[in-house]
């Protein structure tokens, strides 16, 4: 097996290839069962009744990954997409991406013990847990969401001030009223603070609370606030999301419709049986007329 068909396999270049298909799931539910294990293991009486099959477990676990993670900075020496230049600057540019930092991070919690076998096991057993970021090797979730924030962070910046504000007016006025009535829970501006962005968030633990009538109706108006100002942010964050998917979703309708175009135009001309099909291929796919133009351009295709 040469190096560019271990890049396909990794990267899932081709369409219906099984091998990537069967690499992409083995990893998949790897990685979902070392989340499992990681949970189960924090169970006192699991881990000392099977403390041999979770070291087992992991040790293989690991070792998949450092293959993969090897292979993967390997492959990046050739793969285009890292732009053009020297293999190593591609391989650099992998280690430092965010997928790179993720599959070296689902390593480092089994090896660091070995560098150095002082530190707490207890957490780096948790850190494990960040593996489960791996899938997003396989999935644009994550991706989708950071674009969707990027792309409203004007709006989302506006609405975090509008929240804060809300907060510091809110914990100073409920500090002035309720002070004298509950020195132990409402003792300064910052302690305050708590109960403000409980209330806001709707959360209302119930540990803290005003007493006095005035404190109590600086409660409600704040609780109000607090619905108005979370759902502000949550639509900002929906609406961006919604339209990062629905873009995602136009471009791999070209990629479909683009394929389907070269097929058709490889002998030089297309036929008039497949104009119609591309015809009923862009309806189905709602691709708009000027961007099929642009794409016939793109192929040499004249009009």
């Amino acid at each position: 097996m040469n190096k560019y068909r271990i890049l396909e396999i990794l990267k899932g270049s081709k369409d219906n290839d099984i091998a990537n298909k069967i690499c992409d799931r083995f990893l998949i539910t790897l990685i979902i069962t070392n989340i499992i294990a990681v949970i189960l293991e924090s169970v006192p009486e699991l881990r000392l009744q099977y403390s041999e099959f979770f070291i087992t477990f992991e040790t293989f676990s690991v070792t998949i990954f450092t293959i993969e993670y090897l292979l993967r900075f390997w492959t990046a020496g050739f793969d285009s997409d890292w732009g053009d230049c020297s293999k190593i600057k591609r391989r650099i540019k992998y280690a430092l991406s965010w997928n790179g930092l993720i599959d070296l991070i689902a390593i480092l919690p089994s090896l660091l013990p070995i560098l150095f076998p002082n530190l707490d096991l207890r957490t780096l057993r948790i850190l494990r847990l960040v593996r489960i970021l791996k899938i997003s090797n396989y999935s644009t979730a994550l991706e989708d969401l950071y674009h969707s924030i990027y792309a409203e962070r004007r709006a989302l910046t506006a609405a975090i001030y509008i929240f804060f504000l809300v907060v510091l007016f809110s914990s100073t006025i409920t500090y002035m009223v309720e002070n004298t009535a509950q020195p132990d829970k409402f003792s300064s501006i910052p302690q305050t603070l708590w109960w403000a962005v409980i209330t806001l968030t709707t959360v209302g633990y119930g540990d803290v609370y005003p007493i006095t009538s005035l404190g109590q109706f600086i409660g409600s108006i704040t609780a109000l606030l607090g619905v108005c100002t979370v759902a502000l942010l949550t639509g900002i964050i929906a609406a961006s999301f919604s339209n990062q998917a629905q873009k995602r979703k136009e471009e791999q309708n070209l990629i479909v419709f683009k394929k389907q175009l070269e097929s058709a135009f490889r002998d030089g001309s297309i036929s008039e049986d497949e104009e119609i099909m591309l015809e009923d291929l862009r309806n189905q796919l709602g691709i708009q007329d000027y961007k099929v133009k642009k794409l016939k351009k793109d192929i040499g295709l004249k009009e």
